[in-house]
């Protein structure tokens, strides 16, 4: 009943069901207009039609309330069965309620159109919001390793007789700038996935401890001074489940830890598969969030006030994204005295057979 009145419907369901749920409620009153007065029925048939114009457009409410007014007329005030009203009294209060119903009609639809005015008006506000925030957040992250790479670039450039050492470590710089460069794009592109809302899974056999590995692998070249340590049961089944999204959860995760965290702090990540349900721990011993921001830690662009570091807020509004599409579910533990745990839960299909088997 609660989607029925609150789903959109088209122009003609919405004469239709003016006209049968008027009949009908006029058709149960009408059985129990031996208990029923008819001005209590005109009450019932007044309710009606104000539950019909909370959602429906006002001609349809408007033709539900002169046929409500009709129906209430010929079947219930006395004589019955004619349009004839024998007093003064029954034809005023027939035309208080046409009246009433007409007014109630048209008021809760200007109603319904003003909120949807005002609701339209701060989407576009918060899309401006958005906007700005995109700019602001991202202009530093997008900014840092274009003009390392066009620095670097220059360098090899201008400078022939640079040493091979020094090449190396340029193309080192070009590298690692490329690779958080091509990150942040592909959190904007993940984060517009998302925000479409039709983005879904797509499930393939997946080894699980490949892509940990390769994941790791990735983040410590990006992150050269941190080292991850991987707790995993060799024996882990394969997962039917999305691997790019997968890949980018996780990434997300370690990454953060690893720009978010003091260089001596401890990352792990464990990974186990119990009864279908894939469970993936990613822990640190840094200083952790604050209650006040573990409410928030998940919403875009959200960043800790004690982080150095720049952070564009995305990572974690991914991970959060990611793993409820397929299903999944993400919450932030805190540990003692110090430090995350991020614990991942994924129900997935699962299979001993290595995929060069099948």
């Amino acid at each position: 009943m609660k989607n029925f009145f609150f789903k959109r419907h088209s122009k003609s369901k919405q004469y239709l069901f003016s006209v049968i749920i008027t009949v009908l409620v006029s058709a149960i009153c009408f059985g129990l207009s031996e208990f029923l007065g008819y001005r209590v029925v005109a009450l019932i048939l007044l309710f009606t039609v104000s539950l019909l114009a909370i959602t429906f457009d006002i001609l349809p409410v408007l033709l539900a309330a002169a046929l409500s007014a009709f129906i209430w007329n010929f079947f219930f005030i006395p004589p019955r069965f004619t349009i004839h009203v024998s007093s003064t009294e029954d034809t005023i209060l027939l035309i208080m309620y046409f009246v009433i119903a007409m007014i109630n009609a048209v008021l809760t639809y200007k109603i319904r159109q003003v909120e949807k005015i005002s609701r339209l008006k701060e989407e576009k506000a918060n899309s401006v919001k958005l906007y700005n925030t995109i700019l602001n957040s991202l202009s530093h992250e997008l900014r840092t390793p274009l003009a390392a790479i066009i620095g670097a670039t220059d360098n090899l450039q201008a400078n022939e007789h640079l040493t091979k050492e020094n090449r190396e470590q340029l193309i080192a710089e070009i590298s690692k700038a490329s690779l958080r460069l091509n990150q942040q794009v592909e959190n904007l592109l993940n984060i517009s996935r998302l925000e479409s809302g039709h983005i879904k899974p797509k499930n393939n056999w997946c080894d699980i401890i490949e892509l940990i590995y390769d994941v790791v692998k990735r983040v410590e070249e990006n992150n050269p001074e941190r080292k991850i340590h991987i707790s995993i049961n060799q024996d882990l089944p394969l997962c039917s489940l999305d691997k790019g999204m997968l890949d980018q959860v996780i990434y997300n995760l370690l990454n953060n830890a690893a720009i978010h965290t003091e260089v001596n702090s401890r990352i792990d990540i464990s990974v186990t598969c119990p009864v279908d349900i894939l469970n993936i721990v990613v822990e640190d011993t840094g200083k952790g969030f604050a209650d006040v921001e573990r409410k928030n830690v998940f919403d875009k662009f959200s960043r800790s006030k004690d982080l150095k570091a720049s952070s564009s807020g995305l990572g974690l509004s991914i991970v959060k994204g990611f793993t409820e599409a397929m299903s999944g579910n993400v919450e932030l533990e805190k540990t003692n005295p110090h430090g995350s745990r991020f614990v991942i839960s994924i129900p997935v299909k699962t299979s001993f057979i290595k995929v060069a088997d099948i």
